[in-house]
């Protein structure tokens, strides 16, 4: 007897036991269609994943954005300038009295692309761009860690049975009942505080480190109760029953039988928790508990644009239109890996 994942040549596609991931098994008779014949699951998702327009364009936007993070010292290089220099007040004639950017719409113009900081009279393109960088950087991290915590957590629960499985599962439920933004304001600096002296300024790299810390100990819990769920239906069929019997040690099935089944739910969470994480990363900043200055930031420039919004609307724009295009364009990639993963779900 094979498992789902061994017995793909039949080609015929059908819902997994998670109601998302693909078996090979013709249902009711059905037949498959004479392209999908002797393919394996991923290449019937890889197919089905092509043809959705939608799914496609926004992963093109979201490799866009991933690309420009990545290459932000390089941008930043060809363009002739950087996120820490003060030009406005360097150079006299770029910002007035008020310490608001001079020329119009913030300063646009064929030097400063995106306009100017007001008051600090930094270049605005490339914040944007650095700060893209720090946020996806983080963001990524922190999604890692609470999917490989929640595989971990979950899969172990939900294998195991028993005690394990009570105990973790009540674990979960501790970890659940914490609200998550009260605690990421609340504990962020009392960490923060636990590890450098109140006189002294906490250097930046351990700021990230907090920051993921925080939200990495409360991020993983909605995936770890997906996969639990899942594992509790998966550990009842036939091919983990006759692994068993075989003697198969339960970290072979875990691996070769349970893992391979619970990819779409973990793609497909991701995808959504990714998002919600660089959210959460600018909002911690823009309260005042995230990234602090110098160091270039999505939140950072949020709460700037909040200050001087009245008189220079212009530097709320960009930042604000980069993250709407980002959330939308990742959400957006997540319900299409969602349909090619299982195409009988509908949007």
């Amino acid at each position: 007897m094979t498992s789902p994942s061994q017995a793909a040549i039949a080609g015929a596609e059908t819902p997994g036991p998670d109601g998302a991931g693909l078996t090979s098994e013709p249902v009711d008779g059905d037949k498959a269609a004479p392209d999908q014949l002797g393919r394996s699951p991923g290449q019937l998702m890889w197919m089905r994943f092509k043809r959705d327009r939608t799914g496609v364009i926004s992963a093109f936007v979201v490799l866009i954005m991933f690309a420009i993070a990545a290459l932000a010292p390089v941008i930043s290089w060809l363009y002739g300038k950087d996120p820490w220099t003060r030009y406005g007040q360097i150079r006299p004639g770029l910002l007035n009295d008020n310490a608001y950017p001079v020329k119009p719409n913030g300063g646009m113009d064929g030097e400063f692309w995106f306009g100017l900081e007001p008051g600090l009279g930094r270049d605005v393109l490339t914040q944007l761009v650095y700060g893209m960088r720090t946020s996806l950087s983080l963001a990524v991290v922190i999604t890692i860690l609470s999917v490989v915590l929640a595989i971990v957590i979950g899969v172990a629960g939900g294998y195991l049975g028993g005690k394990p499985d009570y105990f973790l599962g009540r674990f979960t439920d501790l970890m659940m009942s914490f609200p998550n933004q009260l605690f990421f304001v609340a504990f962020t600096p009392v960490i923060g505080a636990l590890m450098v002296s109140p006189q002294d300024e906490m250097p930046t790299w351990l700021r990230a480190c907090v920051l993921i810390f925080v939200m990495w100990l409360l991020g993983w819990m909605t995936l770890a109760r997906l996969l639990r769920g899942q594992v509790l239906t998966l550990r009842e069929r036939e091919f983990i029953e006759a692994a068993k019997v075989a003697g198969t040690p339960p970290w072979r099935i875990i691996r070769k039988e349970l893992l391979p089944n619970l990819v779409t739910p973990i793609l497909v969470q991701s995808t959504y928790m990714l998002p919600n994480f660089v959210t959460g990363v600018a909002g911690l900043s823009f309260l005042g508990v995230g990234m602090q200055d110098s160091t270039p930031d999505w939140g950072r420039m949020f709460a700037t644009g909040a200050e001087v919004y009245q008189s220079d609307i212009t530097y709320m724009i960009f930042p604000g239109v980069a993250m709407v295009i980002f959330i939308v364009a990742f959400n957006l990639l997540g319900d299409s890996v969602r349909d090619a993963f299982d195409p009988k779900s509908g949007r």
